[in-house]
C-alpha cells in the first residue's frame, strides 16, 4: 500500500470514527459476578445525586481505552480529551455539592452549641440603678453616717457610699446644719477640712472637756503654739526661716508637731534645698476650719512697733 492510499484510509477512518459517548449503548448484560444477597446498584438516571455519573465516566474510560488506540491517538485527541472532561466536570460538581452540602449540615449543627455558649458568655447583666431615696430618707441616712466618722467627710464621699447624685447631698446638709441650730442642740454639722462633720458646740467646751479630759492637760506648750502659729501664717516654711521668726532654735517643737500630725513636709526650697513644712488637715480638723483662708488676721495682735523689731533683729 502506498503512502498515498494509507494517508486516504486514515483519513476516512478518523471522518468515520465515532466518540464512545455518541455510540448507542448495548443492552446491558447480566453481571454474573455481583452476589445474589447484595443490592443492585441504581439506575444512571436515579434522582440520587452523584450515583450514576461515576460508573458512566468509568464506563466512558474503558470504551476510550480499548476502542481503537490508533484512532483515538491519530485522529481527535482534542475532542476525546474535552468530551471527557466535560463529563467528568458535570459529575464532580454534584459529588462536589453533595459533599460540601452533608459537611456544611454536619459543621453548623456542631456550632450550634458553640454560638449558644458565645452568646450567653456576652450577655452582661447590667446594673439596675439605685433606688431615689425621699427626702426624708436621705437624712437619716446622713445623720446617721456622721456619727460615726472620726474625720470630716466630703459631699462626694458621701454621694457615692448613699448612691445620690452629689446635687442632693450638699444642699441636704446645709439644711441638716440649720436645723441643728434653729433646734439650739449641743452639738452642730458644720464643714471643716473640706468635709462635714459633726461637733460640740463651744457653748458647753467645759463640760466636754470636763469629761473627756478628767484632770488631765494634753495641752501643747507656748513654744509649740508659737511654732504651729508661725507655720500656719507662712506656710510653707522652712526649719531656719521659723528659728528666725521666734529667735530661738525650734527644732526639738518642729519634731513634736510633726509626730502628733499637725504639720507636715511639703518639699524642699529651690534656692538652699531645706525641707519645707505646712500644717495639715487634722490642724483644719482640730480648729474647726475648712481652708487655712479662715484663720483670724494677725494685725490686731501686732504690736505698734513692729517695724522697729523688725529692724532690730536684722
Amino acid at each position: 500500500m502506498t503512502d498515498e492510499q494509507r494517508g486516504d484510509s486514515l483519513a476516512d477512518q478518523a471522518a468515520a470514527w465515532v466518540p464512545p459517548w455518541d455510540r448507542p449503548r448495548p443492552p446491558a448484560a447480566e453481571d454474573t459476578t455481583t452476589p445474589p444477597d447484595e443490592p443492585a446498584q441504581p439506575p444512571p438516571d436515579s434522582e440520587e445525586p452523584g450515583a450514576g455519573e461515576p460508573q458512566r465516566v468509568e464506563a466512558a474510560s474503558e470504551e476510550v481505552g480499548a476502542a481503537a488506540p490508533e484512532q483515538v491517538g491519530s485522529a481527535a485527541p482534542e475532542q476525546v480529551g474535552s468530551a471527557a472532561s466535560e463529563q467528568v466536570g458535570s459529575a464532580g460538581p454534584d459529588l462536589g455539592a453533595v459533599t460540601k452540602g452533608t459537611a456544611g449540615e454536619s459543621g453548623d449543627a456542631a456550632d450550634v452549641p458553640r454560638r449558644q455558649q458565645a452568646g450567653r458568655r456576652r450577655v452582661t447583666a447590667v446594673p439596675e440603678p439605685a433606688p431615689e431615696l425621699s427626702d426624708t430618707e436621705l437624712r437619716g441616712a446622713l445623720e446617721a453616717i456622721l456619727l460615726v466618722v472620726d474625720e470630716p467627710v466630703s459631699e462626694l464621699v458621701l454621694a457615692q457610699v448613699l448612691e445620690q447624685p452629689a446635687e442632693r447631698v450638699g444642699p441636704m446638709l446645709d439644711e441638716i446644719a440649720a436645723g441643728y441650730t434653729a433646734a439650739g442642740h449641743g452639738f452642730e454639722l458644720r464643714r471643716a477640712a473640706g468635709g462635714w462633720r459633726l461637733y460640740t458646740r463651744p457653748e458647753y467646751a467645759t463640760y466636754v472637756e470636763r469629761f473627756v479630759l478628767d484632770g488631765q492637760s494634753v495641752r501643747l506648750t507656748q513654744a509649740a503654739l508659737e511654732t504651729l502659729a508661725v507655720v500656719a501664717y507662712k506656710q510653707p516654711v522652712t526649719r531656719s526661716r521659723i528659728s528666725a521668726i521666734r529667735g530661738v532654735n525650734c527644732d526639738g517643737v518642729i519634731r513634736t508637731l510633726v509626730t502628733r500630725g499637725l504639720i507636715e513636709e511639703c518639699g524642699t526650697e529651690t534656692d538652699s534645698g531645706a525641707f519645707l513644712y505646712r500644717t495639715t488637715t487634722l490642724f483644719l480638723e482640730k480648729l474647726g476650719l475648712n481652708t487655712v483662708d479662715e484663720l483670724p488676721p494677725l494685725a490686731p495682735f501686732l504690736p505698734d512697733d513692729v517695724e522697729e523689731l523688725a529692724d532690730a533683729t536684722r
